[in-house]
């Protein structure tokens, strides 16, 4: 049967799933697959992950010899929905301009509903498929972290990449999460100053020294977040600075932590005060060659449709991070969001269709290029 994957996406967009509640849509999910004869189930990564829910699970037989093919969208959203409506405008949804819309990853999840919906007529033909809806991927991909380990595919796409339908993220960085905290010495600002060592200026300092933004076409840093103080006459004995690199390269990667922990040791001697640093690798870079079946299929694919197709480097985590250093391959897929994680957020109606035809069209050429039982059994 076929769905309308606007009025799905409007369905999904209106329920409100921050980050660790993402039960309603959880809910919404496995009614809806269920309802359409797609058996699913959720996960017990609750527990772990600390969502009011587990990941969820579909699972659609192939009706052909083919691939096992993984597709993924995330259930949460960067910030609370709550309330909003979403607005169509000239063919274009629109939050209320209060929040964000949540079309990041919403339409993923919009857009693979469709499929699923269209496969089960058994028109189409298509292998195995394997759909994951997860938990917590704006907030340090913990959802896929925890999925089941026998979740097993030859290869998937993730519906949350950058730019439009026929975009094929094939390059994600690596991130590194800084916390450092400065312990100064708390002494009367006005009364005698010189007694303090003031964490805050430390901090200052060894922020000063740091390179941030875009470092080169690899590598960003930044300073997101800085604490510190008790009261405006107190010298201040503590300030916790939070910090984050990202890069493709491994190199460049631990060169940039590595300078960024040295400024913030140097400004802390100079000031006299102690320094400490938390350091978490949040998710690991991959690269997909262009040879790998997964782009390949991806390629024939946008051919078919007459779309374009173009390999694209992001600078953001996806689920594929985690897919591929699980061993299986995965590539992130644009679906056409516009001014993602702003209340500007916006996305065609065209595009989300136009995302229902691509998956489709990738599930057809993953069939269709099967080797023969020739090719397969080459004798000798």
């Amino acid at each position: 049967m076929k769905i309308d994957v606007a009025e799905e996406f409007i369905a999904l967009a209106s329920l409100n799933s921050p980050s660790r509640r993402e039960g309603p849509v959880a809910e919404y999910l496995v009614d809806r697959l269920r309802g359409l004869g797609v058996e699913t189930v959720v996960d017990d990564s609750a527990s772990r992950s600390g969502s009011d829910t587990g990941n969820v699970i579909a699972r659609l037989p192939g009706n052909a010899a083919g691939p096992t093919v993984l597709l993924c969208a995330h259930m949460d959203t960067v910030g609370p929905t709550e309330g909003m409506v979403p607005v169509v405008r000239d063919g274009v949804v629109y939050s209320n301009g209060e929040t964000v819309l949540g079309a990041d990853d919403k339409a993923g999840m919009a857009i693979i509903l469709g499929v699923l919906a269209g496969q089960k007529d058994g028109v189409l033909p298509h292998g195995p498929i394997v759909a994951v809806f997860t938990v917590q991927e704006e907030v340090g991909l913990f959802g896929a972290h925890y999925l089941p380990a026998d979740l097993r595919a030859d290869f998937g796409y993730v519906l949350d990449g950058d730019g439009p339908v026929g975009n094929i993220v094939h390059r994600a960085p690596s991130k590194v999460d800084l916390d450092f905290v400065i312990e100064g010495r708390a002494a009367h600002a006005g009364i005698c100053p010189e007694k303090g060592v003031n964490a805050i200026v430390a901090a200052a300092a060894a922020i000063a020294r740091l390179r941030w933004g875009r470092l080169d076409r690899e590598t960003t840093s930044n300073v997101g977040l800085i604490h510190g103080g008790k009261a405006r006459n107190i010298v201040p004995d503590r300030a916790e600075v939070v910090v984050e690199v990202r890069s493709i390269d491994r190199e460049k990667l631990e060169n940039e932590i590595r300078d960024t922990v040295g400024a913030f040791e140097e400004a802390a001697a100079t000031a006299g005060a102690d320094v400490t640093v938390r350091r978490e690798i949040s998710f690991e870079a991959f690269t997909v060659a262009e040879s790998h079946p997964v782009i390949a299929n991806a390629f024939r694919a946008a051919r078919a449709l007459g779309i374009e197709s173009r390999l694209w480097t992001t600078g953001a985590g996806m689920d594929a991070n985690i897919f591929n250093l699980r061993g299986v391959p995965c590539v992130g897929l644009g679906i056409g969001i516009e001014d993602s994680h702003s209340p500007k957020e916006h996305i065609s109606v065209s595009q989300m269709e136009m995302g229902v035809r691509f998956i489709e069209a990738l599930l057809a050429e993953a069939v269709c290029r099967q080797p023969s039982p020739v090719e397969a059994n080459p004798p000798g």
